[in-house]
């Protein structure tokens, strides 16, 4: 059966929503592959970027890519349309041994429901296209050319990154400095209804502008795994932001005044000094629901 040599018995597997946290090789074979695999009869995972590191002591694999296939089958409530479609990912393993003993995984549904035209809310801010890394470097580098030194040199500017991030006065988006921390012409690539940015002025315009008015008094902590390997960084929190969406709508949706919380996925390439692309994903099928908004329920009217 599949994964029975890659999964320990207690496997717990937190998935984004719809699918949710599953538990035991049983439930992660029925819940979590068989609906992408009835779906995808000929499915192929294509890895972008994978990396390795401890995290508080223990050990983790972090990946993202694509999985391609024929979409034949309905996925979770997506009507397929018999052609051949890519789902992106973002992946975390947590392994004892010789087997996988945590896993979170985020899908980017939104992606796949705007490429079938079935997506029932507003289009993104962003441009189209999520590439692997420009350097072509994204898999575990030979053996002892991931030095700790160049490993922890990454996390180290990733993580002041992240503390400016949290740095912004409300009023204007140079508070923050994210400008001495990222590469002129740096590529943001987000989940499939905010879209993809290249350089500072588009990323504001396409999501940080838009994020930071809807969520003005959002913090981060609950880190899951943060790993750097090389010139490359990995983290996860599940949930990692919690913040009131009071600030505007985002999305194409009105502010609700709700406390919510996002389940997030990052991944970083350093050029140098500076960060040159990141890799982002957010769980936004849970969070439209804690807006509210069912997706799946949005899709089925829109489909009458």
């Amino acid at each position: 059966m599949l994964g029975r040599s890659l999964y320990a018995p207690e496997i717990v597997l937190n998935a984004g929503a719809p699918i949710g946290t599953v538990g035991g090789i049983q439930a992660v074979e029925s819940l979590f592959w068989h609906p992408l695999l009835s779906a995808f009869p000929d499915l192929e995972r294509r890895t972008g970027i994978l990396l390795s590191g401890q995290f508080r002591g223990q050990d983790w694999f972090a990946s993202t890519g694509l999985l391609i296939g024929h979409f034949t089958g309905a996925l979770l409530g997506m009507k397929p349309t018999g052609r051949s479609q890519s789902l992106r990912y973002g992946w975390f393993d947590r392994v004892e041994g010789d087997r996988i003993v945590e896993s979170y995984v985020i899908f980017d549904f939104t992606r796949l429901l705007i490429d079938t035209r079935q997506w029932p809310l507003a289009p993104p801010l962003g441009a189209d296209w999520w590439p692997a890394p420009a350097t072509q470097d994204g898999l575990i580098r030979a053996a002892g050319t991931a030095t700790v030194k160049e490993s922890e040199k990454s996390l180290k500017l990733v993580e002041a990154m992240i503390g400016g991030l949290m740095k912004y006065d409300g009023k204007s988006l140079a508070s923050m400095g994210m400008r001495s921390f990222w590469t002129p012409q740096f590529q943001w690539y987000g989940p499939g209804s905010i879209g993809s940015a290249r350089g500072h002025a588009e990323y504001e315009r396409a999501h940080q502008r838009p994020f930071l008015t809807a969520f003005p008094d959002r913090v981060g902590g609950n880190h899951k795994c943060r790993i750097g390997d090389g010139p490359y960084v990995a983290s996860t929190g599940w949930p990692s932001i919690q913040a009131t969406h009071s600030g505007s709508g985002w999305l194409g949706m009105p502010a609700t005044g709700k406390r919510i919380t996002m389940r997030v996925m990052d991944f970083w390439r350093r050029d140098g000094d500076l960060l040159a692309e990141n890799w982002v994903f957010i769980d936004l099928i849970d969070l439209l629901g804690q807006f509210g908004v069912d997706v799946w329920e949005r899709l089925a009217e829109w489909r009458q």
